[in-house]
């Protein structure tokens, strides 16, 4: 009973969240803060258990390792294309400028 007094004091109320992302993470954060509460006071249930024995599992942390490889190539697939392309202007560009001082065959105004 003790121990419920003491959670309930060190709950503390949050700034209100000024995106809908915050607000997503303001609960996710309470979320694990009750299921950790549950945990250890002894009264979770087997989903909850599941579900963090899992997410300790080697398994789940070589597909998170997957998932954020994978997250950087496509940021690098997609840096090398804005690369390409910026580099295929400057190209343009260059070809451009060089038309432009096109060689007119000799001929000399006197």
């Amino acid at each position: 009973m003790d121990t419920n007094k003491k959670v309930e004091k060190k709950s503390r109320r949050c700034a209100p969240a000024m995106t809908p992302e915050a607000r997503e993470n303001q609960l996710i954060a309470l979320a694990y803060d009750e299921t950790e509460r549950r945990i250890r006071s002894g009264k979770a249930s087997s989903q909850e258990l599941v579900h963090f024995l899992r997410m300790g599992s080697a398994k789940e942390r070589q597909e998170m390792e997957i998932q954020e490889m994978r997250k950087e190539l496509m940021e690098a697939k997609t840096e090398a294309i804005k690369s390409q392309q910026r580099q295929e202007e400057l190209l343009e560009k260059a070809i451009d400028a060089f038309t432009s001082y096109r060689y007119d065959g000799g001929v000399e105004d006197d």
